[in-house]
């Protein structure tokens, strides 16, 4: 029998309310995927490269021309250069990433601050690599950092902090003053870290999105995690990256090597052509912001209480005032009698706290925004009538 490292671990909450969604025919708004159709260019630059060869096994780092390309991307927005030869890795998607950042850095008795909610993977790995998880809470209801508490929470054993801009599940964007804060904050230690930056591209504030590589102090000693499946809405392609200076990078592909090796060749060709198109990548903001305003206007109208998301393709939408329910059990009784699946934002946090808020994903077509809507809808005349 195996001794399991993650006792307390089941399968992740995005697999178990799809699994869900599909048992009882609802509509999807569960797991963070597009059901519209990747671009047709994508899809021929694809077609091209295998057409052409390129089906053998990339270099271990990734498709030089790739990572020339995400060079250049990050230069053009953040004004800060890495090397593609020593400071760029693609990887299997941002989750890959993670891990292996999480796996390279970690040391059994080290603290890794996390923000919850937070993305479900975090905390399991830096348990799975001897870490100690430091959970600090995002303050309700805007989901802001508070930065003396950071402070209040470090430590010498303080290895990491893990940062998700735009987040993941709240859609909450870090300001400059956030990034100014953490870098006076680990200015003179020994602190990584780890900026989860996968939906940089989808942000909707006029701010805009802040990438901890425009910040020389916190670049030095930060990974920068991306997603191509979150840019290019083919999260079926599992492709991401990861950016981060050359003393980081080389630890970083020690295990990077062993865990995937490289990465699908063809692919790589083609995201390296369209990183190319300005045109498109300038025109992904405005289009998940429509999709975001056009779900925010649904769910008002049903008389909910909802606050639109800055960034990401996630929605808040909070059930107290109709319903004493558990977000984990609201959550099953959409779906399985309502047909609308969602996550409760429970889940996110590692004590599972009672929340009565679920998150939808509304990168989807209007036709199944409207029929979740309708189903919502219905939910709602029936717990307020």
């Amino acid at each position: 029998m195996i001794r399991s490292k993650l006792p307390n671990i089941g399968v992740s909450i995005f697999s178990e309310m799809s699994d869900m969604a599909n048992e009882f025919s609802a509509v999807n708004l569960s797991q963070g995927f597009p059901d519209f159709e990747i671009s047709e260019k994508l899809i021929s630059l694809s077609h091209k490269y295998m057409s052409e060869g390129n089906n053998q096994y990339a270099p271990m780092p990734g498709v030089l021309k790739l990572r020339q390309k995400i060079s250049q991307k990050i230069e053009a927005s953040y004004h800060h250069t890495y090397d593609p030869e020593t400071e760029i890795t693609v990887t299997a998607g941002g989750t890959q990433a993670l891990f292996t950042v999480i796996a390279a850095s970690v040391q059994e008795g080290d603290q890794v601050i996390i923000f919850e909610p937070a993305y479900d993977s975090y905390g399991p790995v830096v348990k799975l690599f001897g870490g100690n998880p430091v959970y600090i809470e995002l303050k309700s209801p805007d989901f802001l950092i508070d930065w003396d508490e950071v402070r209040k929470h470090l430590s010498s054993q303080t290895r990491m902090i893990i940062l998700n801009t735009p987040h993941n599940p709240t859609g909450t964007v870090l300001k400059d003053s956030d990034l100014q804060a953490l870098a006076k904050l680990v200015s003179g230690t020994k602190i990584m870290v780890l900026s989860d930056e996968v939906y940089e591209y989808l942000y909707f504030g006029a701010e805009g999105h802040h990438s901890v590589s425009q910040y020389p102090g916190l670049a030095e000693r930060s990974f920068v995690i991306g997603s191509f499946g979150k840019i290019f809405s083919a999260t079926g392609w599992k492709m991401g990256y990861c950016a981060a200076p050359a003393k980081l990078t080389k630890e970083f592909r020690k295990l990077h090597q062993f865990i995937v090796y490289a990465v699908n060749t063809p692919n790589q060709f083609a995201i390296a052509d369209m990183l190319g198109d300005s045109e498109y990548l300038s025109e992904i903001a405005d289009f998940y912001k429509q999709k975001r305003d056009y779900f925010v206007k649904l769910i008002s109208e049903i008389g909910l209480k909802i606050t639109p998301a800055d960034g990401s393709y996630f929605q808040l939408v909070d059930f107290h005032e109709i319903t004493e329910l558990k977000s984990m059990d609201l959550a099953k009784k959409m779906t399985q009698e309502y047909g609308v699946a969602s996550v409760p934002l429970s889940a996110f946090y590692h004590n599972n706290p009672k929340s009565g808020v679920l998150r939808f994903c509304f990168a989807k077509n209007e036709n199944t925004l409207n029929l979740a809507a309708e189903r919502i809808a219905k939910f709602y005349k029936d717990m307020t009538s």
